[in-house]
């Protein structure tokens, strides 16, 4: 009798051990899902605010967290995203941690689950944004975006290495550069635009991702799966995106403008920092504010 006694509490504390466990993952998945992520900082691209081996927190309800399909995108494939409202709109200057938007190729976007970002906004929807001598203007506003002093480096460096002065649309007829850019007008939801050759090449990626079609330009006129149409109203809202080192970063300069359902959320703060050459804590960094 005894012995049946102890093998059934036994049963019992196992049976509501496995229950709080298995309720403290779906906890943390929920947590993960709807209200935070940290990310680790690979480069030196967000420096000096962010540095190799900061870990990082995204407040995810700050401009809303997204509902999608994790297991298909862990296939890799391309699934819609919904996203919650937040209390708050993104603004210029906001530090982003998103999905980078050409995992295997800078011709097309798509979405990887693993491939994050983070760099700075610089162009909201509805914004016209230019480079001049490498500073970055949009037009009707005077405050200043991104890191000036990587900006001035820019401005006062006339040799770079080879290449490093190509920028999107990498075409030669429109032939814009770091130090000379735009103006490039960043698409809202509800945008419509007139296709002409120049607005074929800067937002073919958007389209033929918005549409999951092929667009084409032939005879001085736009295809769309082999239709011929003359203007484009966009479904979503896009954004750009620069790192403040900007000499030492691969963002919207080079590959084009970032959806919004790619965003993972706002920045907050470093929760941890550890020097990657000595394994040593920089508790100097740790619960630092994002800015």
């Amino acid at each position: 009798m005894k012995k049946q006694i102890y093998t059934h509490n036994l049963i019992n504390k196992a049976i509501n051990t496995i229950f709080w466990l298995c309720m403290i993952v779906a906890l943390w998945f929920v947590a993960q899902v709807f209200l935070f992520a940290s990310f680790k900082i690979p480069s030196d691209s967000m420096e000096p605010g962010l540095i190799t081996g900061d870990n990082i927190l995204v407040w995810k309800p700050t401009i809303g967290p997204r509902v999608f399909n994790l297991f298909a995108s862990m296939r890799n494939e391309q699934t819609e995203i919904y996203r919650i409202p937040g209390f708050k709109r993104i603004k210029r200057n906001d530090i982003l941690v998103f999905n980078f938007p050409h995992p295997n190729s800078w011709d097309r976007i798509e979405m990887h689950i693993l491939k994050y970002y983070i760099k700075r906004c610089v162009g909201l929807p509805g914004d016209t944004l230019s480079i001049r001598n490498g500073f970055f203007h949009v037009e009707g506003l005077q405050t200043p975006l991104g890191n000036i002093e990587a900006q001035r480096e820019i401005a006062a460096t006339e040799k770079f290495p080879n290449g490093i002065l190509q920028s999107f649309p990498f075409d030669s007829i429109i032939g814009w550069n770091i130090k000379d850019f735009g103006p490039l007008y960043i698409p809202g939801k509800g945008d419509s635009i007139l296709l002409d050759r120049t607005n074929f090449r800067l937002y073919k990626k958007l389209i033929e991702w918005e549409q999951k079609g092929c667009l084409q330009y032939k005879d001085s006129t736009v295809f769309l799966n082999e239709k011929p149409i003359y203007g484009y109203r966009f479904r979503k809202n896009y954004y750009f995106m620069a790192g403040d080192k900007g000499m030492n970063s691969q963002d919207s300069r080079y590959w084009g403008l970032l959806p919004e359902e790619y965003i993972v959320g706002k920045a907050w703060i470093i929760w941890k920092s550890v020097d990657p050459y000595t394994n040593q804590f920089r508790w100097e960094r740790f619960l630092k504010v994002i800015h």
